[in-house]
């Protein structure tokens, strides 16, 4: 008897938003990238502290990129959509057009970005209130949540912004609004970044508190009172407009969407990962911590029952994984503090000279530059005598202390390239500290986890990668597709069409071991003395600031 035909390949398409280009993957239903593409997007810096961005630039980006991953195939074995992008305020008029977030009144630029800070003052009169929605947020907002931006945009922007909106979209929203005309918000973007409950909705206590009493008169049809679980189906999936736009078959199914990080926690957190020896093989999914690295840093943690930590997110209920609650850690700034350090330094020109000739990024130069003069010792041993506070743009977790700044001690008048390549070695230990420091707040406060799962840009350097396993004694594990966030949007899309039956489902089948990474035993007590002068740090400068303050 003849053999049957192989069952075609189901194919679904993830497009992520970040803070400076749009990326799209062609992934197939064992979560292998079959073509990737990207594309720049623009960014407005009218000032310190405020930065924007336009929807109509963003669409036009993600169009161009999902176009270019499905070329050459079979429409139909396409079978879903899954968006998810930073989380940033898009605002529209009430018949769906730009409004500016800006004084000069550019209605392009109608995005407040997520890591926008111009919202200081709204957010420590919202902190102020003790309101008990912050119980779901580590016990203060950030700047850079939703609530404090909109409020600025009431007080500063009135009448070209705030009296004409009709809808304020989490940018995820928004991207999957443009896809299916539908208005349906994420439990993911609500939750996280809104103060919405998904076990009890919105708070209209809490809206009336603050001065946004707006909301609740309109039953909160302009920022969401329709709400879906991500990876859910929306509406009668891709409109034909949208269709024609993307490249894709008019009535594919898309799915509710994620911010960014949760999807690369998505992407990474449920790895099937037998074989490799792991402590989390044993144990529940609850052992896993996935950290995903990029612009800013996210640390996402998932439990069984609520936990609250001070100063860190969450925890938030069915965000990231279907009935599990989520906290999050983060830091403000990673890869732009790593980026800002190493450019900004005297050498900068000469290193990227060298690195040129050889073909090299500037972070592979650096790593092979410090084995070269790293001598004998492991090269972690080049700071003994250089320490970096990493809060250049606030402290996010676990202190949610807006006013921290950054801090190096141990500085030399030599500006060579040995001193640029060890200051780069602190700054990425700093941050693997700050890693520490906020996982050890969680297991206070009752998460016990045993393993690092890290995705992002930054995971594809090794001495970041290796520096986070030696800084917290826990191995590290690496995807097989580096682009877990671009899987994890997948995984969104490959749900709403139907071909798993859940979400965890979905995880397992398309997330993949390709590197385990484990921490240096023999180099823990030089980490844990790195760790004391890193806590001593953020004492002395909160004591400098007591005295400066003083009378």
């Amino acid at each position: 008897m003849a053999g049957r035909d192989p069952e075609p390949a189901r194919y679904y398409v993830g497009v992520d938003v970040g803070t400076g280009s749009v990326r799209a993957a062609l992934v197939d239903q064992r979560g292998i990238l079959l073509a990737f593409a990207d594309q720049p997007i623009n960014q407005w810096e009218p000032q310190f502290n405020h930065h924007e961005q336009s929807s109509e630039d963003i669409w036009a980006a993600c169009c161009v990129v999902t176009k270019k991953v499905v070329q050459g195939i079979d429409l139909n074995q396409v079978r879903g959509l899954g968006f998810d992008a930073t989380c940033s305020l898009v605002v529209l008029d009430k018949h769906f057009r730009p409004l500016p977030v800006n004084h000069e009144g550019d209605s392009r630029r109608n995005i407040i970005m997520w890591l926008d800070h111009r919202a200081v003052s709204q957010v420590h009169r919202i902190n102020e209130t003790k309101h008990s929605a912050l119980q779901y947020v580590g016990g203060v907002m950030s700047v850079e949540m939703q609530a404090p931006k909109l409020l600025w945009l009431k007080e500063n922007l009135r009448e070209t912004c705030w009296d004409q909106a009709g809808h304020f979209f989490d940018l995820p929203d928004f991207l999957s609004w443009k896809a299916t005309g539908v208005t349906a918000r994420s439990l993911c973007s609500l939750v996280c970044k809104w103060t919405y409950s998904a076990e009890k909705g919105w708070d209209d206590s809490f809206w009336k508190m603050i001065g946004l009493e707006d909301f609740v008169a309109d039953n909160y049809g302009k920022i969401g009172n329709q709400v879906l679980p991500p990876g859910a189906p929306l509406g009668n999936g891709l409109t034909p407009e949208a269709a024609k736009d993307l490249g894709l078959p008019a009535g594919i199914a898309v799915a509710a969407s994620l911010i960014d990080a949760h999807a690369g926690g998505l992407g990474v957190i449920g790895t099937d990962v037998r074989g490799h020896g792991l402590a989390c093989e044993g144990q529940p999914v609850t052992s896993r911590l996935a950290v995903i690295c990029g612009t800013s840093s996210c640390h996402m943690g998932i439990s069984r029952d609520p936990i609250f930590v001070p100063g860190v997110w969450g925890p938030y209920f069915s965000a990231m994984v279907p009935g599990f609650w989520l906290n999050e850690g983060g830091q403000s700034v990673t890869g732009k503090l790593i980026d800002h350090v190493v450019q900004g330094h005297a050498a900068f020109p000469e290193l990227q000279a060298k690195a040129a000739a050889r073909c090299q990024s500037v972070y592979a130069y650096l790593n092979s530059h410090l084995d070269l003069i790293k001598k004998a010792q492991p090269v972690g041993f080049l700071t003994v005598d250089l320490h970096v506070w990493p809060d250049f743009h606030g402290n996010r977790s676990p202190l949610a202390d807006l006013t921290l700044k950054g801090m190096v001690t141990g500085l030399k008048l030599s500006q060579d390239l040995d001193d640029l390549a060890i200051l780069y070695l602190a700054t990425v230990q700093a941050i693997a500290l700050g890693t520490r420091l906020i996982i050890e707040a969680m297991e206070a406060a009752g998460h016990s986890i045993s393993t690092l799962f890290l995705c992002g840009g930054l995971s594809k350097n090794p001495l970041f990668v290796q520096m986070h396993a030696d800084v917290t004694g826990m191995p590290v594990v690496l995807s097989q597709e580096v682009e877990s966030v671009l899987v994890g949007a997948a995984i969104l899309g490959a749900c709403a069409s139907g071909d798993f039956t859940s979400v965890q489902e979905a995880m397992a089948s398309m997330s993949h071991v390709g590197k385990v990474v484990l921490p240096r035993r023999e180099d823990k007590r030089y980490y844990d003395k790195k760790y004391q002068v890193f806590l001593k740090l953020v004492e002395h400068q909160k004591e400098y600031a007591a005295i400066m303050q003083g009378d």
